[in-house]
């Protein structure tokens, strides 16, 4: 079975190479080189059997960049997302992972590191793909999750998708409800062991786990513990 691949990248050497990889592969990489013409495509084809499963994305593009276009995709769809830089500062991993990015690499870009990237995602994203239907959620205090469409419902009424990162933070959180979470331990559920004291990644996704439980004045639902890293409340 084909899986459709978005590549957003405006270098023709970089595009060629990727093709050639990818060519007696599973996977079916369709280019777009502007940021604007991509998402246009992926608003056609969300909800067709051709929509894209993974989309690798450069940052720096024309018209829209890479940072803006996972932006708008995570809103429009469960597509994977794999964002391609120049820059590995920390920051700038952060950043990506803000705007909803499942991934990030730094070029120049390893192709047997992207492959193996794009298999993990891929396994990942269509285990929330094929259990779209079901109806289980994790009712827990004052929302819901569902965990195989990553759908998290305020008590008011308020939906929103999580993305990949968010949700295992969600995931590990209600785990060790009542119980502090060391930020070591939420980096490695997310898929980075080399976590480090400096490192605000996990940070910033409790920052936008807050927004979306309409917790981010009173942080009543998630609570900071000092010294010791974040706990979910009873």
């Amino acid at each position: 079975m084909a899986i459709n691949v978005l590549l957003v990248e405006d270098d023709e050497i970089l595009v060629k190479r990727i093709q050639n990889h990818f060519a007696e592969t599973e996977f079916t990489i369709e280019v777009d080189s502007t940021g604007a013409d991509a998402l246009s495509i992926v608003r056609q084809r969300v909800n067709l059997r051709d929509a894209f499963t993974l989309a690798i994305i450069d940052i720096v593009l024309p018209k829209i960049d890479g940072l803006q276009l996972a932006k708008e995709l995570n809103t429009l769809t469960d597509i994977g997302v794999i964002v391609l830089s120049s820059r590995d500062s920390q920051a700038d991993r952060i950043a990506g992972l803000a705007q909803g990015a499942d991934d990030y690499i730094c070029k120049p870009v390893d192709l047997l590191e992207l492959e193996l990237r794009m298999r993990a995602l891929y396994k990942r994203v269509a285990v929330n793909m094929d259990s779209d239907e079901s109806e289980e959620f994790i009712e827990y205090a004052d929302f819901k999750l569902h965990p195989d469409n990553r759908t998290l419902i305020t008590s008011s009424g308020v939906e929103s998708r999580l993305t990949e990162a968010e949700h295992k933070v969600l995931i590990c959180l209600i785990s060790n409800a009542g119980k502090a979470t060391s930020r070591e331990k939420i980096s490695e559920e997310i898929g980075q062991p080399d976590w480090s004291p400096n490192d605000r990644t996990v940070d910033v996704l409790i920052g936008r786990l807050r927004k979306k439980l309409n917790d981010e004045k009173d942080q009543k639902r998630i609570v900071t513990v000092r010294g010791k890293g974040y706990m979910l409340s009873i």
